[in-house]
Parts: structure tokens; C-alpha cells; sequence
């Protein structure tokens, strides 16, 4: 399963991009969004997805 970041609560920090240890996160439109094919939800480099973790807005990146 891969993350998503809801777009209508996103403000567009960047700090997800930084954090994802497969290149995953980029920004596209003005928006960041998560490529599914890329996202291992950060298996093998943490317990839990650092997208979520470092994401100012409480339940912006969120399981797809």
C-alpha cells in the first residue's frame, strides 16, 4: 500500500520531498503528490512513513 497527500490540506512546505527515501514525493502543479509505483511507505528505512512524520497539517499524507 502507498501513501497520498490530500491535496485541499496540503500547504505546499516541501518537507515531505526531503524526507522520502525513494524519491517518491515531487511536486507537480503546485502541489505535491505521491508516485504509488515508488512508495514502500518508508519499509526498511523506518517504522513509519516520514511523510506523515515531518508533515506540518495532521493528516495530509494519509495511507491511499
Amino acid at each position: 500500500m502507498a501513501y497520498k497527500i490530500v491535496a485541499s490540506q496540503c500547504s505546499v512546505c516541501g518537507a515531505c520531498e526531503f524526507e522520502c527515501p525513494n524519491g517518491a514525493i515531487s511536486l507537480k502543479r503546485d502541489i505535491y503528490v505521491i508516485d504509488p509505483e515508488k512508495c514502500t511507505e518508508c519499509e526498511g528505512h523506518s517504522d513509519t512513513p516520514q511523510c506523515a512524520m515531518v508533515c506540518p497539517v495532521e493528516d495530509t499524507c494519509v495511507p491511499a
